[in-house]
Protein backbone atom coordinates (compact mmCIF):
# COMPACT_ATOMS: atom_id res chain seq x y z
CA UNK A 1 0.00 0.00 0.00
CA UNK A 2 1.16 3.50 -0.78
CA UNK A 3 2.15 5.26 2.45
CA UNK A 4 1.55 8.71 0.96
CA UNK A 5 -2.00 9.97 0.67
CA UNK A 6 -3.18 11.05 -2.76
CA UNK A 7 -3.66 14.60 -1.48
CA UNK A 8 -0.11 14.81 -0.10
CA UNK A 9 1.34 13.29 -3.26
CA UNK A 10 -0.62 15.77 -5.41
CA UNK A 11 0.49 18.71 -3.26
CA UNK A 12 4.13 17.67 -3.55
CA UNK A 13 3.88 17.10 -7.30
CA UNK A 14 2.32 20.56 -7.73
CA UNK A 15 5.44 22.01 -6.16
CA UNK A 16 7.47 20.39 -8.97
CA UNK A 17 5.44 22.31 -11.50
CA UNK A 18 5.49 26.04 -12.19
CA UNK A 19 5.24 28.54 -10.71
CA UNK A 20 7.17 27.01 -7.79
CA UNK A 21 9.05 24.52 -9.96
CA UNK A 22 11.14 23.20 -7.10
CA UNK A 23 13.84 20.66 -7.78
CA UNK A 24 13.48 17.07 -6.67
CA UNK A 25 16.32 17.35 -4.16
CA UNK A 26 14.73 20.39 -2.47
CA UNK A 27 11.31 18.70 -2.30
CA UNK A 28 12.88 15.54 -0.88
CA UNK A 29 14.55 17.50 1.92
CA UNK A 30 11.46 19.59 2.68
CA UNK A 31 9.02 16.65 2.75
CA UNK A 32 11.20 13.84 4.08
CA UNK A 33 10.66 11.74 0.96
CA UNK A 34 13.41 9.95 -0.88
CA UNK A 35 14.49 11.45 -4.17
CA UNK A 36 13.90 8.11 -5.87
CA UNK A 37 10.23 8.20 -4.88
CA UNK A 38 9.87 11.69 -6.32
CA UNK A 39 11.65 10.68 -9.52
CA UNK A 40 9.26 7.72 -9.83
CA UNK A 41 6.22 9.96 -9.33
CA UNK A 42 7.59 12.44 -11.88
CA UNK A 43 8.32 9.65 -14.39
CA UNK A 44 4.78 8.29 -13.97
CA UNK A 45 3.28 11.74 -14.58
CA UNK A 46 5.49 12.28 -17.61
CA UNK A 47 4.43 8.93 -19.03
CA UNK A 48 0.85 10.21 -18.80
CA UNK A 49 1.88 13.26 -20.87
CA UNK A 50 1.92 15.77 -18.04
CA UNK A 51 4.81 18.26 -18.23
CA UNK A 52 6.56 18.00 -14.88
CA UNK A 53 10.06 19.44 -15.02
CA UNK A 54 10.85 19.24 -11.30
CA UNK A 55 14.39 20.35 -12.01
CA UNK A 56 14.27 23.94 -10.81
CA UNK A 57 14.60 25.31 -14.34
CA UNK A 58 12.48 28.13 -15.62
CA UNK A 59 10.09 27.36 -18.46
CA UNK A 60 12.47 28.49 -21.21
CA UNK A 61 14.99 25.87 -20.07
CA UNK A 62 12.48 23.01 -20.17
CA UNK A 63 13.09 20.09 -22.44
CA UNK A 64 11.54 20.05 -25.87
CA UNK A 65 9.29 17.20 -24.75
CA UNK A 66 7.89 19.20 -21.83
CA UNK A 67 7.24 22.22 -24.03
CA UNK A 68 5.52 20.02 -26.61
CA UNK A 69 3.36 18.51 -23.86
CA UNK A 70 2.24 21.99 -22.81
CA UNK A 71 1.41 22.85 -26.43
CA UNK A 72 -0.68 19.68 -26.68
CA UNK A 73 -2.41 20.33 -23.36
CA UNK A 74 -3.35 23.85 -24.40
CA UNK A 75 -4.25 23.22 -28.04
CA UNK A 76 -8.00 23.02 -27.36
CA UNK A 77 -8.20 25.89 -24.86
CA UNK A 78 -9.77 29.26 -25.66
CA UNK A 79 -8.09 32.52 -24.63
CA UNK A 80 -9.65 32.67 -21.17
CA UNK A 81 -8.87 29.02 -20.43
CA UNK A 82 -5.33 29.45 -21.74
CA UNK A 83 -4.80 32.48 -19.51
CA UNK A 84 -6.07 30.50 -16.50
CA UNK A 85 -3.81 27.56 -17.42
CA UNK A 86 -0.82 29.89 -17.69
CA UNK A 87 -1.54 31.49 -14.33
CA UNK A 88 -1.79 28.08 -12.67
CA UNK A 89 1.46 26.88 -14.23
CA UNK A 90 3.43 30.10 -13.92
CA UNK A 91 3.76 30.45 -17.68
CA UNK A 92 3.03 33.22 -20.12
CA UNK A 93 0.62 33.00 -23.04
CA UNK A 94 3.42 34.34 -25.27
CA UNK A 95 5.70 31.47 -24.26
CA UNK A 96 3.14 28.90 -25.27
CA UNK A 97 2.53 30.76 -28.54
CA UNK A 98 6.26 30.66 -29.28
CA UNK A 99 6.45 26.96 -28.43
CA UNK A 100 3.40 26.27 -30.65
CA UNK A 101 5.05 28.14 -33.54
CA UNK A 102 8.29 26.21 -33.02
CA UNK A 103 6.35 22.93 -33.05
CA UNK A 104 4.49 23.91 -36.21
CA UNK A 105 7.70 24.90 -37.95
CA UNK A 106 9.66 21.86 -36.79
CA UNK A 107 8.89 19.83 -39.89
CA UNK A 108 9.21 22.81 -42.20
CA UNK A 109 12.72 23.45 -40.99
CA UNK A 110 13.42 19.75 -41.43
CA UNK A 111 12.37 20.01 -45.07
CA UNK A 112 14.54 23.10 -45.49
CA UNK A 113 17.48 21.33 -43.85
CA UNK A 114 16.99 18.38 -46.19
CA UNK A 115 16.91 20.71 -49.18
CA UNK A 116 20.06 22.50 -48.00
CA UNK A 117 21.72 19.15 -47.35
CA UNK A 118 20.75 17.95 -50.84
CA UNK A 119 22.07 21.16 -52.43
CA UNK A 120 25.28 20.93 -50.43
CA UNK A 121 25.66 17.30 -51.36
CA UNK A 122 25.18 18.16 -55.03
CA UNK A 123 27.81 20.90 -54.90
CA UNK A 124 30.16 18.56 -53.01
CA UNK A 125 29.76 15.89 -55.69
CA UNK A 126 30.44 18.49 -58.40
CA UNK A 127 33.57 19.69 -56.59
CA UNK A 128 34.78 16.12 -56.06
CA UNK A 129 34.30 15.38 -59.76
CA UNK A 130 36.26 18.51 -60.68
CA UNK A 131 39.04 17.67 -58.21
CA UNK A 132 39.26 14.12 -59.57
CA UNK A 133 39.64 15.46 -63.13
CA UNK A 134 42.33 17.87 -61.98
CA UNK A 135 44.13 15.11 -60.08
CA UNK A 136 43.95 12.84 -63.10
CA UNK A 137 45.40 15.60 -65.32
CA UNK A 138 48.22 16.23 -62.84
CA UNK A 139 48.95 12.50 -62.55
CA UNK A 140 49.23 12.30 -66.36
CA UNK A 141 51.55 15.31 -66.42
CA UNK A 142 53.65 13.78 -63.64
CA UNK A 143 53.82 10.44 -65.45
CA UNK A 144 54.85 12.23 -68.66
CA UNK A 145 57.56 14.19 -66.82
CA UNK A 146 58.82 10.98 -65.19
CA UNK A 147 58.91 9.26 -68.61
CA UNK A 148 60.87 12.16 -70.10
CA UNK A 149 63.39 12.04 -67.26
CA UNK A 150 63.81 8.28 -67.73
CA UNK A 151 64.24 8.72 -71.50
CA UNK A 152 66.82 11.47 -70.96
CA UNK A 153 68.79 9.21 -68.58
CA UNK A 154 68.65 6.33 -71.08
CA UNK A 155 69.75 8.63 -73.91
CA UNK A 156 72.62 9.86 -71.79
CA UNK A 157 73.58 6.28 -70.97
CA UNK A 158 73.53 5.27 -74.66
CA UNK A 159 75.13 8.37 -76.25
CA UNK A 160 76.84 9.85 -73.24
CA UNK A 161 76.76 13.40 -72.05
CA UNK A 162 76.56 15.94 -74.81
CA UNK A 163 80.01 17.36 -75.36
CA UNK A 164 80.57 21.02 -75.28
CA UNK A 165 81.89 22.60 -78.47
Amino acid sequence: MNRYSAERKEAILKQMMPPTNKSVSVLARENGITEQTLYTWRRNLKSQGVPVPGNGKNAEEWSSTDKFSVVLETAHLNEAQLAQYCRSKGLFVEQIAQWRTACQQANASSVERNREHRDQSKSDRKEIKQLKRELQRKEKALAEAAALIILRKKAQAIWGDPEED
